[in-house]
């Protein structure tokens, strides 16, 4: 797509169709490493950098919601030094982007088996949900140990345990009653999900929420994404009209 000239993106703001929740599968960060002839965690190190533009690009623009895919359920069966080397980059990342989260007024949140991730991680996820829970702006979600089919799986099973107890009763349960057992049921549904690098899949990301989410693909490896590139996206998405399943004459 053609680079979008700042007066034309400044129009688009003012139409007030911006997406409300944008969320992002970061991917790419082996290739661009690989293609630089630097090692794997470089590639993630230079991803991090660009969490850091599109947070504050959606700081600028006033979307609501930002949830990044940044750990996957599967990605735990990547090589021990790997794995062991993204934690450390987590700790390590969740201490030094705190005050900037402070700064820009954001609220900082995660989704996922978080029980599963180290102690010192899961401490400081805990430290910066509550340092920045009073927090106006964007509010920033990581999805770590994700996996969109085990967030279902882990919501039947809060169910189950529901019915078996008489909270709930069978016959009323519906699409909206079993939202509320997903990992973050205040989470509006994703409106834009913008996949990096080019591949053409979910990969198991916000399964249940993104039924009826648009999607971008860009070829742009994650490590590259920065404002532009987001803007690029919003403005496809505007440019769209969605009819969840409706004909326009019912919408």
């Amino acid at each position: 797509m053609a680079r979008i000239e700042n007066r034309q993106y400044l129009s688009m703001q003012k139409n007030n169709h911006l997406p409300k929740h944008i969320a992002i599968i970061m991917d790419g960060n082996g290739r661009w490493a690989a293609a630089k002839n630097l090692a794997r965690i470089e590639g993630h190190r230079g991803g991090s950098e660009s969490v850091d533009h599109v947070v504050s690009a959606c700081c600028e623009l006033n979307i609501d919601y930002l949830t990044l895919f940044a750990f996957s359920t599967e990605n735990w069966f990547r090589s021990k030094e790997e794995v062991n080397l993204l934690m450390e980059m987590l700790s390590q990342a969740l201490d030094d982007k705190l005050p900037k989260l402070q700064e820009n007024n954001v609220r900082f949140d995660a989704i996922g088996r978080l029980w599963q991730l180290p102690s010192d991680v899961q401490k400081k996820i805990d430290r910066n949900k509550e340092l920045t829970q009073k927090n106006t702006g964007t509010r920033l979600t990581l999805a770590l140990s994700y996996g969109g089919r085990s967030e279902i799986v882990d919501g039947i099973k809060k169910l189950i345990i529901d019915v078996q107890s008489r909270k709930v009763d069978i016959a009323e349960i519906s699409e909206d009653s079993f939202s509320k057992y997903l990992y973050r049921s205040d989470l509006p549904d994703p409106d834009l999900v913008i996949r990096t690098s080019g591949e053409m899949r979910v990969s198991n990301f916000l399964l249940w929420e993104s039924a009826y989410s648009e999607l971008y693909v860009t070829d742009v490896l994650w490590p590259d994404f920065r404002k532009e590139d987001l803007e690029k996206a919003i403005y496809a998405y505007q440019h769209r009209e969605r009819r969840f399943g409706r004909t326009e004459t019912t919408i």
